[in-house]
């Protein structure tokens, strides 16, 4: 597994670790048995602290993702819930959405917010929107 931290984003490194993981074991790249980098190998291809990859381990494994062997590793020990048989196709749409939000000259962060605040249920409604304008 190759991370890859954006010093930018906002969010802290340990998170971004751990989200990297959770996205992997998601999306079927990691499953369980699979072992992750030493903190060690991660803290010399990144640059970060190896205190600051063991924190997001530490969180992965009480959140029951990950299990340390003594002296072995950290492991994959779950999957989490599969994707649905629809998936390709969203995979499709939201490319397809990410290349017209680049094209609008949107950055990765930026695609992240608006998500995000769709998402939660916070962005404007269509009729909302347009009695700003």
């Amino acid at each position: 597994m190759i991370f890859r931290i954006d010093r930018r984003a906002g969010v802290s490194v340990h998170v971004q670790l751990v989200q990297q993981v959770r996205q992997a074991i998601r999306m079927g790249r990691l499953s369980p048995g699979d072992q992750l980098p030493t903190a060690r190998e991660v803290s010399e291809t990144t640059g970060i602290n190896p205190n600051t990859v063991l924190k997001a381990y530490r969180e992965l494994e009480t959140a029951g993702l990950v299990e340390a062997r003594q002296g072995s590793g950290t492991y994959v020990r779950r999957d989490l819930a599969p994707l649905p048989d629809d998936a390709a196709a969203l995979r499709h749409e939201l490319a397809d959405w990410v290349a017209r939000a680049r094209r609008a000259g949107l950055d990765l962060t930026d695609m992240q917010a608006l998500v995000a605040d769709v998402a939660a249920g916070t962005a404007p409604t269509t009729e909302e929107a347009h009695r700003v304008h």
